[in-house]
């Protein structure tokens, strides 16, 4: 259509695209971002390159589509703004975030809608990508019996397993949420089914026993990973990634080690998950 305000390329066919003329420091008009949202829904995770904005441009993009999420345990590394999370790694890391395959915090109530990091500095070596996958094409993946039986379950999502929070030092304000999801999932916005159990929080299926939570669960998370339903996006200096939250997984590449990694992210806040059989 010749009336749009922005280009679209996509990555790959399952997932992914590249969003071209647009600025995001600047204020979105209401066209331009229902084009945004609509290329959000259809690809899960859009990809932005040279944009320089803010920590108060970072957060007005953010706050266009919902309120801004206050992680419930991580450092806050700007004074007054609480909404900002630090992603960094150095040569001083023993770890970083989101190593594994996870769906942000989706050990709250109410999980985020999004999330939107802006890496403003590379490793010098080429590393530090993140992968994304599709967790529509996951779910349609499954077999017709499988998705039948998994349509019934809900999964135990707990703070804790995350290995953001298990080499540090607690903090007086910090929480750690426990929540019960289906885990099948249906997108408040699409009516499409995703699955949604990830490595990174979800600890077990409430319906079944623990040797059969822990295999099933251990299935889904090795089908999550597979190639099929994933891209990969690799970062440049002031690259941005909008991410939809409730129907794809990231995993952070930490190949860079000692090289530093440094950027800001918003979150958006989402609501409790529901199955529509």
């Amino acid at each position: 259509m010749t009336d749009k305000t922005i280009e679209v390329r996509k990555l790959t066919p399952t997932i992914g695209a590249e969003i071209f003329g647009v600025d995001l420091a600047g204020p979105l008009g209401n066209q331009q971002f229902a084009e945004i949202h609509r290329a959000l829904l259809d690809n899960l995770v859009i990809f932005f390159r040279d944009q320089r904005m803010s920590i108060e441009q970072h957060k007005a993009f953010g706050a266009r589509f919902g309120k801004l999420h206050i992680h419930p345990n991580a450092v806050r590394p700007i004074e007054r703004h609480p909404e900002i999370l630090l992603i960094k790694a150095d040569e001083n890391s023993k770890r970083v975030a989101g190593e594994v395959w996870h769906s942000d915090v989706s050990c709250d109530a109410e999980p985020p809608m999004g999330s939107i990091l802006h890496i403003q500095e590379v490793p010098e070596n080429g590393g530090g990508d993140t992968m994304f996958a599709n967790m529509y094409a996951a779910y349609q993946a499954l077999s017709e019996p499988m998705k039948a039986f998994l349509g019934g379950l809900t999964a135990t999502h707990e703070s804790l397993k995350s290995a953001n929070h298990q080499h540090r030092d607690r903090e007086a304000d910090q929480q750690f949420p426990v929540a019960e999801h289906p885990v099948i999932r249906t997108h408040p916005e699409t009516g499409r089914k995703a699955l949604f159990v990830n490595r990174g929080f979800t600890t077990r299926i409430v319906q079944l026993a623990k040797p059969e939570s822990d295999a099933l669960l251990e299935m889904l998370f090795r089908h999550v990973e597979l190639p099929a339903f994933s891209c990969r996006f690799k970062w440049r200096p002031n690259s941005v990634a909008f991410w939809d939250n409730r129907a794809a997984q990231h995993q952070a590449l930490w190949d860079y080690y000692p090289q530093r990694r440094f950027g800001y992210r918003v979150t958006i806040c989402g609501d409790a998950p529901f199955y529509r059989a």
